[in-house]
């Protein structure tokens, strides 16, 4: 008799669990509740970790998609834009030493590569100012789009900051009014396998036993599902990545009227980088950094140093960060999401876009019955593991491309023995020719796209040797797509609003739905 998938249940919230029930309730709204369910169970006694405050644009195709106003995002959850971000002192560790990793894409980025046209100009632009106006704009103090323009639409790419403590409930009241989710309130005592091996239930001290056809793991470090029930080992990273601790202090601004930064600042201490994020109402600032090369004493100073007198007495907050995922991610009829899938260091904003494309990816594949969610698992463990693979590969080469030599952190990240294998590689064909569109990106979702390699390399100083005649084909063009960015550059610095501007508009009168 063949078993059918009517029966998603989800175990845990926070972020990842209600964003993982909307993304699967919204795509299969029309068979809830009489073909379908979704039904997440979550402790009532468990705080999440609520610190995770940058997301990545595809999180506005996502809140679309599920029917979340823009406006309610930015009243409820003490949202603001973001457009990328600055790295600091990243580089040489100098003063003035820092590069922008924006969200919009180089100038004509599907018809022609300027990086060879922007190395051989020289003319002293940086290559985020030379191929994209949003640099400019954020230094600017800018919003990525205008009270007219609608919801989820922009002038400038961008995603959000936001208060993760409030987006969490948020999500949950949408998907329970909108979306048809079930709620429970529970306490898991412990889980019932089948004869086979699958999960059957889910034992709960308020609501009892609750059964399942599909369970999503969303339970965070502790892994209930995926790791303490069927198993599965955690691959860690921490000899590629070495941070592995958090120290966060929420700071308040000045005044009312301080203005907040539209990209998230990533500035470089010793042995580690300071993360500084500004919502409306306050910044969120943390010191990502590795134990093996700094004490959390000293580790603290430099993080009170940077925030200055307006931290002095306040609380911080210690999180551990174990760097690495699970060896696979769905196994019989249980998926991780979330921090129970695995955890890397913030420093892109990587951990909701994961979310999202995991829950995207089990609500378009949701298997229709047993006998065939095997063979959809199989395809899932490779697609994520090639996800994971990337964005370690991806965050070491911030690492990788420093020159700092002030600390044993620094000089740690450089050996070969770190760097992953296929990360060599390609550092060995970029000396020869730079990444653009598909060369080196063979999925159709990719976390970072070749243009985020481009901002990274050469924001970092990273010089590929180019034949004379490559830079010759297609001069004109290039020139010309570089004209059409200083002149929409200067479009944009005098039509777009101050940042703290608009979210007062948004709050106070909303955008205009799409």
């Amino acid at each position: 008799m063949v078993q059918a998938v009517r029966r998603v249940v989800i175990v845990g919230g926070g972020t990842a669990g209600w964003l993982t029930a909307g993304i699967i309730a919204a795509k299969h709204r029309s068979r809830i509740p009489a073909t379908f369910s979704v039904t997440l169970v979550e402790s009532p006694n468990t705080p999440i970790i609520g610190v995770g405050e940058g997301t990545w644009p595809t999180l506005r195709t996502t809140l679309s998609k599920i029917g979340v106003s823009e406006t309610e995002l930015f009243r409820q959850c003490d949202a603001a834009f973001k457009q990328g971000a600055w790295f600091a002192r990243w580089t040489t560790g100098e003063k003035h030493d820092g590069y922008y990793h924006p969200l919009m894409l180089p100038q004509n980025f599907s018809q022609i590569n300027l990086v060879p046209h922007w190395l051989a100009g020289n003319d002293g632009r940086s290559f985020c100012d030379a191929v994209c106006p949003q640099g400019r704009i954020c230094d600017d103090g800018l919003a990525p789009k205008t009270i007219a323009t609608a919801e989820y639409d922009a002038v400038a790419n961008y995603s959000y900051h936001l208060d993760a403590g409030k987006f969490a409930p948020f999500l949950q009241k949408h998907c329970c009014e909108k979306l048809g989710v079930r709620h429970v309130l529970a306490d898991v005592r412990r889980v019932h396998l089948s004869d086979n091996g699958d999960i059957r239930s889910l034992d709960t001290e308020q609501a009892g036993e609750i059964e399942g056809d599909l369970f999503v793991d969303c339970t965070g470090f502790k892994a209930l599902l995926i790791g303490e029930t069927l198993g599965v080992p955690f691959v860690d990273c921490g000899d590629v990545l070495f941070c592995d601790t958090a120290l966060a202090i929420q700071v308040p601004y000045a005044t009312e009227t301080s203005p907040i930064a539209s990209h998230t600042i990533s500035t470089a201490q010793s042995a580690g980088w300071i993360w500084d994020i500004g919502l409306p109402t306050r910044r969120g600032v943390g010191h990502v950094f590795s134990s093996r090369h700094i004490s959390v004493d000293a580790a603290e100073r430099e993080l009170r140093d940077y925030i200055g007198p307006a931290g002095k007495d306040l609380p911080v907050r210690r999180i551990p960060i174990r760097s690495g995922h699970r060896q696979i991610y769905w196994k019989r009829n249980c998926v991780a999401v979330g921090l129970s899938a695995g955890f890397l260091e913030p420093l892109e904003s990587s951990a909701i876009v994961l979310i999202e494309m995991s829950a995207k990816l089990i609500a378009e594949q949701m298997p229709v019955c047993r006998e065939v969610m095997d063979v959809i698992a199989a395809r899932f463990n490779n697609t994520t593991e090639y996800r994971w693979g990337r964005i370690i590969d991806f965050l070491k080469l911030h690492y990788v491309l420093t020159q700092r030599d002030d600390s044993a952190f620094w000089r740690d990240n450089r050996l070969p023995e770190t760097i992953p294998e296929r990360l060599q590689h390609l550092l060995l064909l970029w000396r020869y020719q730079s990444p653009w569109y598909h060369d080196e990106f063979d999925r159709i979702e990719e976390v970072f796209p070749a243009a985020s390699y481009q901002y990274v390399l050469y924001g970092m100083g990273f010089r590929t040797e180019l034949e004379p005649e490559m830079v010759a084909g297609g001069a004109k063009s290039a020139e010309r797509a570089m004209r059409e960015n200083a002149a929409q550059i200067e479009k944009l610095r005098t039509g777009l609003p101050r940042h703290r501007d608009l979210i007062r508009k948004i709050v106070q009168h909303g955008l205009q739905p799409v």
